[in-house]
């Protein structure tokens, strides 16, 4: 069974983003290194390029897994997204210089997708761990949200059989402002659980 899982590259004024470095580190440990069921991919901040990769992705890799990672600069703690919108709607232009504002992401498509994670055992599989933890209902509406409506488009077919869904993670506190930010190795490892979580989630659901 293959996972796909996916971050961004920095967008506007943030020169790192978590949710790659995330990947990157996860990729040098070993135990994942080698795990041939594991695809990751860094999407650009861009709604077409990303849009057309993450249907490409799940088109070509049919995984039984989809577990897409973002920042969200103003959280405090790992945020398991519940719900996609059929909507870009973000002042922020994205790193092709474009806007979006009120518009569709899928024409004529479903309003909006509950995410398929089972995101209260995931909560409570970071909870024991001490990581500050929080399910949120609103995953904004820009390229996150357009990746995960888009994921969730995709494995819609599949319905609960397919895990799909977002997490969004702090992000980079100003240096002036005593962080509460969870540490880069905090948010590795509570990535890391939740992948051995949805392994074992989506093995007895079958499909």
């Amino acid at each position: 069974m293959k996972i796909l899982l996916t971050g961004f590259e920095p967008f506007g004024r943030w020169k790192v983003n978590p949710s790659e470095q995330v990947i990157r580190a996860l990729a040098k440990q070993a135990r994942w290194r080698t795990d041939a069921d594991l695809v990751t991919e860094i999407l650009p901040t861009e709604y077409v390029r990303a849009g057309k990769r993450i249907r490409q992705l799940i088109r070509r890799i049919r995984p039984g897994v989809v577990l897409c990672l973002g920042v969200a600069p103003a959280c405090r703690a790992i945020s398991l997204e519940r719900v996609a919108l059929n909507l870009d709607d973000d002042p922020l232009p994205d790193n092709a210089g474009q806007f979006r504002s009120g518009r569709p992401i899928v024409r004529g498509g479903t309003v909006a997708y509950w995410s398929t994670l089972p995101l209260e055992r995931l909560r409570r599989v970071l909870e024991k761990r001490g990581i500050p933890v929080t399910i949120s209902n609103h995953a904004g509406a820009y390229l996150c949200n357009h990746v995960f409506y888009l994921a969730r488009h995709e494995m819609e077919p599949w319905g609960d059989r397919a895990p799909c869904g977002f997490i969004h993670l702090p992000g980079p506190r100003p240096r002036r402002e005593k962080s509460n930010a969870i540490p880069l190795h905090t948010m590795v490892e509570a990535i890391e659980c939740c992948l051995q979580v949805l392994r074992k989630h989506s093995r007895g659901l079958g499909r």
